[in-house]
């Protein structure tokens, strides 16, 4: 009689399964490298949008583009090379993200640190407001805390002898 394998083995056996397929997929995939490309790029048309999503009527960048890509990958060059290929011919604006290279590492820390900056700034005006003086009174009475005000009850209990 055949005894069914161990739980443990099983789950370890569609685990590297599930890895292998994940690892392997879209290997070697020209249509796959041609969408992962086309959707980093920016049609320079004018219509702000993705290259492989421009519907612009009458557009006549996004084909000639869309060829430029496939061309580059029929010739077999790398990702990068493609990408350096359309930056060279288009100007940086053809990319749909800066890169994290250069100056365009600012454009990616600048939003976050100006946030931080703006929160700090925040916290410190909150905590100058808590820590100043109360206004007096509209009938010229200052407020009394901590020690002047332990000494004026003091004397007020001295006074009327309670």
């Amino acid at each position: 009689m055949k005894s069914l394998p161990n739980p443990v083995s099983r789950i370890f056996q569609a685990g590297v399964l599930c890895l292998s397929v994940f690892a392997f997929l879209g290997a070697g995939d020209d249509g796959a490298r041609f969408s992962s490309l086309g959707h980093r790029l920016m049609c320079v048309c004018g219509c702000n949008q993705i290259l492989l999503e421009c519907n612009h009527v009458g557009c006549t960048y996004s084909d000639r583009m869309r060829n430029e890509l496939m061309a580059g990958l029929d010739r077999g060059e790398n990702d990068d090379l493609t990408l350096q290929d359309f930056v060279q011919k288009y100007g940086p604006t053809v990319l749909a993200a800066p890169t994290g290279t250069g100056f365009n590492r600012v454009a990616w820390i600048m939003p976050f640190l100006a946030l931080v900056l703006g929160l700090l700034t925040t916290i410190f005006i909150v905590l100058a407001w808590r820590k100043r003086p109360a206004l007096a009174a509209p009938g010229g009475v200052l407020p009394v805390s901590g020690n002047e005000l332990e000494r004026f009850r003091s004397q007020a209990r001295k006074d009327t002898q309670i």
